[in-house]
């Protein structure tokens, strides 16, 4: 007489070491993946930070050198000194400062050296035209990335009237 049962076998179903070993490696390139794309994230962030900080700081450089007075027929032509005509530099020359902090969220504890992010910006001034008088004020903001040590340059262009 044969015995029924009527409890199935038990089927025995387990993961190799192998495929531990595959899924464990996915794991590990899906997690490597996840963790370069937050750190290029957090390097784009801090590169747009600095660009747009430093293409305000170009923008400010061009704006004070517009705001400068000039009066192309005013006697005598003097540059820049107490009760002058003409305030505007002459043209051709360049006009640079060197070492001004980017207003950027920083790095590090305040006060130390590493806390600050810096700029050199460069104005040019340029005659364009002599009738009417027109000039070109260029004003360039050299910076420095520091996470690739690269230099860069934002730039701001502004062309004036003496009228203006």
């Amino acid at each position: 007489m044969q015995i029924i049962s009527s409890r199935p076998d038990r089927v025995k179903i387990a993961f190799t070491l192998v495929e531990l070993m595959v899924s464990m490696m996915v794991l590990g390139l899906v997690s490597s993946g996840i963790i370069y794309g937050y750190v290029q994230a957090n390097r784009m962030v801090q590169y747009s930070a600095i660009s747009l900080a430093a293409q305000s700081y170009a923008l400010q450089g061009a704006e004070q050198a517009r705001a400068a007075n000039w009066n192309p027929h005013g006697y005598p032509m003097t540059y820049g000194y107490p009760g002058a005509y003409d305030e505007l530099p002459p043209t051709n020359e360049v006009f640079a400062g060197t070492n001004y902090i980017l207003d950027v969220p920083s790095k590090g504890m305040p006060g130390s050296s590493d806390f600050y992010f810096y700029v050199t910006n460069y104005i040019y001034v340029t005659d364009i035209s002599s009738n009417p008088y027109v000039r070109q004020i260029r004003s360039d903001a050299v910076w420095r990335f520091y996470l690739t040590g690269q230099s860069y340059t934002n730039t701001a262009i502004l062309i004036r009237t003496a009228t203006q």
